[in-house]
This record gives structure tokens, sequence and C-alpha cells, in this order.
């Protein structure tokens, strides 16, 4: 059975960090393309970085260039989504999906067929 658990998500003051983890079980994040999404209520949720494993290819939606930085350590099968220079907008329930059918980075929900649970991030200002 495939099981993501992400977790790492918390309460942090504007300008604060985080990272967040999902853990892979049932499946090796070794070839695979891994994302983080994120959504906020009552709005569709939107990928904003992923990582394609075969060639450590890496995605950022604008509003997070420079401030999230994607990886992952195929020796745990986790990957991280160190969150920089949080901002109350970044607030949202965030999630990671893994892509078995591409090995590039794409931006269609609808391609991720294995989800994690979510973890919560709230910025204060």
């Amino acid at each position: 059975e495939v099981q993501l658990q992400a977790s790492g998500g918390g309460l942090v003051q504007a300008g604060g960090s985080l990272r967040l983890s999902c853990v892979a079980s049932g499946l090796s994040f070794d070839t695979y393309t891994i994302a983080w999404f994120r959504q906020d209520p009552g709005k569709e949720r939107d990928v904003i970085s992923c990582i394609a494993s075969t060639t450590g290819t890496t995605y950022y939606v604008d509003s997070v260039k420079g401030r999230f930085t994607i990886s992952s350590d195929s020796a745990k099968n986790t990957v991280y989504l160190q969150m920089n220079s949080l901002r109350p907008e970044d607030t949202a329930v965030y999630y990671c999906a893994v892509d078995r059918w591409d090995n590039y980075c794409i931006l269609r929900k609808a391609s991720y067929d294995y989800w994690g649970q979510g973890t919560q991030v709230t910025v204060s200002s």
C-alpha cells in the first residue's frame, strides 16, 4: 500500500521558516516526480513546487521563487520543502503528491495519483 505522510506545518510569524517533509512508503521516490501543492479554503489546490527525481529538475511558482526550496533524500525516501521568509499569504494547507507517469514536472493536479494528507501552515502578520 502506498502512503505519503506530510508533516512540518505549524504556526509561524511572518519572515519565519518552516520545513515540510513528505515521507513515502510503498514506493520509491527515486524515479517519480513529487510536487507540493497548497490550498486555501474555497480555492483550488495549486502546485507550488515540484522535483523530477530522475533529472533533478525543479519547478517553483513565481510567488515562492527565491524563498522556497524543494529537495529529496533518496536514502530516507523523503522530499522536503524548505520555506523561508514566510508571508501571511503563504497560509494554506500543504499537500505532497506523486506523479508516477512523468519524469518532468506537470502542473496539472490530475497527473498526481498519490497524495499526502495535508499539513497546515499558518503565517501570522
